[in-house]
């Protein structure tokens, strides 16, 4: 728990992707809109865990700038899972397939989609095939996925003020395994 406390608190300096906000901020207000939405303790730690993958590799600030898949959410659910059930690992895992299959189900959804998310889409795959997106859709934490994704694409507001690291701290204790702490 104080490892992935400092990964936010420590580590998360560094800007998020082209917006004019940095991951602690997009993991926060990530969090606070899944609260705000009334969402189980389970979505608001995936929430504001989703990217924790960007905090765990070396391949630099922004590796889609320079044509690289970073995998982060693969990072993340491998990363996650010493602490965490599928409950929250699932969501963190399937937020990058809930952009795809989104923007092959939702006919405004890619206009939306911010500048950096754009471009990622094109290195993560593009939008899913109508095959694909059943499959997806039926899948186990599909469907939370596919808010966390919501609340992703919201989570970028230049000076929104949210609540710190620590008031999310006792959700994300709430969902640890057993002697995971």
């Amino acid at each position: 728990m104080r490892h992935i406390a400092g990964l936010l608190t420590l580590r998360a300096e560094g800007r998020y992707g082209l917006a004019e906000i940095n991951q602690r901020q997009h993991a926060l207000q990530a969090a606070w809109l899944a609260e705000q939405a009334g969402c189980d303790d389970a979505l608001v730690a995936a929430s504001l865990l989703h990217d924790i993958g960007h905090l765990v590799h070396d391949l630099g600030a922004d590796p889609a700038a320079e044509g690289v898949d970073d995998r982060h959410e693969e990072r993340g659910d491998a990363f996650l899972r010493a602490w965490f059930g599928p409950e929250v690992t699932e969501p963190v895992r399937l937020h990058v397939a809930a952009k795809r299959y989104l923007v092959a189900t939702e006919a405004d959804y890619a206009a939306r989609l911010a500048p950096d998310s754009v471009l990622s889409l094109a290195l993560q795959g593009g939008p899913m095939s109508e095959a694909e997106a059943a499959a997806f859709i039926a899948a186990p934490g599909a469907r939370e996925a596919v808010r966390l994704r919501r609340f992703d694409e919201q989570a970028k507001v230049k000076d929104l003020a949210t609540p710190p690291v620590g008031h999310f701290l006792p959700a994300v204790a709430r969902c640890l395994r057993p002697l995971a702490s």
